[in-house]
């Protein structure tokens, strides 16, 4: 759109789009990593006695919603 020499709102407008997009998509990740990841290791730890896993993976989920919130 740049190189096509667009009007910069409706640049800024797609930039927003794309923007929002790909925070669902992050969304989504996070959510499929607390489903799956987190309740693995919650069984993992259930069978081992051994929590060490539960908190590598919250850690994980925390750091990445730390990034997603900048």
């Amino acid at each position: 759109m740049v190189d096509e020499d667009q009007y910069c709102i409706d640049i800024l407008t797609q930039v927003a789009a794309v923007n929002s997009a790909m925070h669902a998509v992050s969304l989504g990740l996070l959510e499929h990593h607390l489903q799956h990841c987190v309740v693995d290791a919650a069984h993992e730890a259930g069978t081992t006695g051994s929590t060490e896993a539960i908190s590598a993976k919250v850690k994980e989920a925390t750091q990445a919603i730390s990034r997603l919130l900048r």
